[in-house]
C-alpha cells in the first residue's frame, strides 16, 4: 500500500534546530531577546501595523486579550459554536458568558445577521473566528460593532497571512490571537501571538503574562505566568522566514484540489479574501464519517473532522439554541490534506480517492 498521507505535518528543519541550540548555549532560556525579536518580526512579516505580544499558548492569548480589553464577569461575548473550544473557554475564563451565534454556509465563519440577533444589553464584544484560514466578514461585523458600541476580538488561530480587501487578519479588532501550535501554518513548538490595537491593551497584555509586573517585584495587578520562552521564540523566528512560501504552496495545493475534485463541495473563497488554507474543508452530504474511514482504509489518505461537536453542546456550555448552519457543518465537514509537504503524487491520490468514493456514494 502507498505511504500514509497525514492530514497535517509540522515542518522543522535544521535552521530551527540550530536556533534552539543557539539559545541553549546562551543560557538565556526564559522570556528574553529572542521573544522581543520574534514579536517585532511577526508584526512586520504579516504587515499588522501594530505591536505584538508573545505568550505561551493561543488559549492564553485569547484569555489575556479579553482581560486586557476589559471583559469581566457578567459580560457577554458573541462567539461561533463551530470552532475549537478554546474560543468559548477563553470567554468563560474571564467570568463572562459566551453567547453562541450561527455561522454562514459559505465561509464557516460567524454570520453577521446571527451576531446582530444575539446582542443583548450585556453584550460587550464579538469574537469572530477566521476558521480554516478564511477571513470572517469583518467589514459587516465591524459595522455592527460600531452601531452597538461593541468591541471586536479576532480569533486568528488558523489564519496567519489571511486578509480581507487588503487588510490583514489581526489588524481589525481590539486584539487578535494567532496560535503557534505545531499543526498551525507556522509554529514555535507551542505558543501564541497577540496583536494589540493600542498601547493600553499592549501594556496590559505584557503585565498579565508576567505576574502583573513590568519591573520585577513591582506587581501592578494580579497576573499569570503566560510567558513564551526564548527557545520557542527562536523556533518561531525561523518559521517566519518560511511561512510565506509555505502559504503559497498551500494555496497551490488547494487550487489543484478545487480544480479536480468531483462530487463534493470544495471550500469557496469570498471576493476580496485571501485564504491561507490551514485546512482544506469540503462538505460530504451523506455519511461523512464513513467517507473519512474509507479514505484511510482504501487509499491511506488521512483527514480531519473539525468540529463534529459544536461548542454549545459541550458539557460546560450546554445551551438550547437553534444553529442550523452549525449543525449542518458539524455533520458534513471533512478536512483533506493541503499542507506544503504534499507531493504531486499525493495530491493526485487524494483526488483519485475522493472522486472514486464520491462516485460510489461511500
Amino acid at each position: 500500500m502507498n505511504d500514509f498521507i497525514p492530514p497535517a505535518k509540522p515542518i522543522i528543519g535544521d535552521e530551527e534546530r540550530a536556533a534552539v541550540d543557539r539559545v541553549l548555549r546562551s543560557g538565556m532560556l526564559a522570556q528574553g531577546p529572542e521573544v522581543k525579536a520574534f514579536e517585532e518580526e511577526f508584526s512586520t512579516t504579516f504587515d499588522l501595523g501594530r505591536a505584538c505580544v508573545a505568550v505561551n499558548s493561543g488559549t492564553s492569548g485569547l484569555h489575556l486579550g479579553l482581560l486586557a480589553s476589559g471583559v469581566r464577569a457578567g459580560d457577554e461575548v458573541i462567539v461561533p459554536s463551530f470552532t475549537f473550544a478554546a474560543t468559548c473557554n477563553s470567554v468563560a475564563l474571564t467570568g463572562a458568558t459566551p453567547v453562541f451565534a450561527d455561522i454562514d454556509a459559505d465561509d464557516f465563519c460567524l454570520s453577521p445577521e446571527a451576531v446582530e440577533a444575539a446582542i443583548t444589553e450585556r453584550t460587550v464584544g464579538i469574537m469572530p473566528v477566521h476558521l480554516y484560514g478564511h477571513p470572517a466578514k469583518m467589514d459587516r461585523i465591524l459595522a455592527i460593532a460600531d452601531k452597538h458600541g461593541l468591541q471586536v476580538f479576532e480569533d486568528a488561530a488558523q489564519a496567519h497571512g489571511a486578509s480581507l480587501d487588503g487588510t490583514p487578519v489581526g489588524a481589525f479588532g481590539s486584539f487578535a490571537m494567532f496560535s503557534l501550535y505545531p499543526t498551525k501554518n507556522m509554529t514555535s513548538g507551542e505558543g501564541g501571538m497577540v496583536s494589540a490595537a493600542n498601547d493600553e491593551v499592549e501594556r496590559t497584555l505584557r503585565l498579565l503574562r508576567n505576574q502583573g509586573m513590568e519591573r520585577q517585584y513591582h506587581n501592578e495587578l494580579v497576573g499569570f505566568n503566560a510567558r513564551m520562552t526564548d527557545i520557542h521564540a527562536a523556533i518561531g523566528r525561523e518559521q517566519l522566514k518560511k511561512v510565506g512560501a509555505w502559504t503559497q504552496q498551500r494555496q497551490q495545493n488547494a487550487a489543484f484540489l478545487s480544480a479536480n475534485l468531483e462530487g463534493v463541495t470544495p471550500p469557496p473563497v469570498a471576493e476580496g479574501a485571501v485564504h491561507v488554507y490551514h485546512q482544506y474543508t469540503i462538505r460530504v452530504a451523506e455519511d461523512r464519517d464513513g467517507f473519512a474511514a474509507a479514505l484511510k482504509e482504501q487509499y491511506n489518505v488521512g483527514s480531519g473532522m473539525f468540529y463534529p461537536v459544536p461548542n454549545h453542546q459541550l458539557r460546560p456550555f450546554q445551551v438550547d439554541v437553534d444553529l442550523p448552519q452549525t449543525a449542518k457543518a458539524a455533520a458534513e465537514c471533512l478536512s483533506l490534506p493541503v499542507h506544503p509537504s504534499l507531493s504531486q503524487g499525493d495530491l493526485e491520490r487524494i483526488v483519485e480517492a475522493v472522486n472514486a468514493l464520491a462516485k460510489a456514494g461511500a
